[in-house]
């Protein structure tokens, strides 16, 4: 038995005494690529409801460019809307995305404590339904106005809710969702 017990002492010595040898080192932090997401700082109202009633009806959200350069990368936010229509007792208006707006990098401040470029977006009913090309008698209480967002780098590279993580798009600390579902109410 204690034979036994030597040879395997022996062959558990010999097998943590074997070397081993790192084959890929990871690059340094500056040599790596890194994306970008646009943060959602704060939206008001904060359930996102707009009043088919009030023309001048608008929602506000405050934004925030990240990339790994303090926001110097940030070329332009890009805005998509389109109409989802669920009250067909007044025809079916759905509209697919249309251009919306782009914000350009020009339009964002330096925050004076984050340090990073920020926007206050706004987005008017009156506005929207311009864009959808749509009348006030189109829409009603539970449709939806839907809004894709894609943010440009100047070096070139895009993100948007389709080319970014879960992670980013529903993390609480990166809020960076590329997407904004307003629903409108009476």
């Amino acid at each position: 038995m204690r034979k036994i017990l030597t040879i395997l002492t022996a062959v558990a010595l010999g097998a943590t005494a074997c070397k081993t040898e790192m084959i890929d080192r990871v690059p340094p932090a500056t040599a790596l690529e890194n994306g970008a997401y646009m943060r959602t700082i704060s939206i008001t109202p904060s359930n996102q409801q707009m009043s088919v009633a009030n023309p001048n009806a608008q929602i506000t959200y405050e934004i925030e460019a990240v990339d790994n350069q303090k926001g110097g990368l940030l070329q332009s936010y890009d805005l998509q809307i389109r109409f989802v229509d669920r009250t067909p007792a007044n025809g079916t208006n759905n509209v697919a995305y249309r251009n919306f707006r782009s914000i350009p990098a020009s339009a964002f401040n330096r925050h004076p404590v984050s340090g990073l470029p920020r926007h206050t977006m706004v987005i008017r009913l009156s506005e929207a339904l311009q864009a959808l090309g749509l009348q006030s008698n189109q829409i009603a209480a539970t449709d939806l106005i839907e809004i894709d967002a894609t943010l440009r780098l100047t070096n070139g590279r895009a993100f948007n809710a389709r080319n970014t993580g879960a992670n980013i798009t529903g993390g609480v600390y990166y809020n960076s969702p590329f997407f904004y579902r307003i629903t409108l109410v009476p």
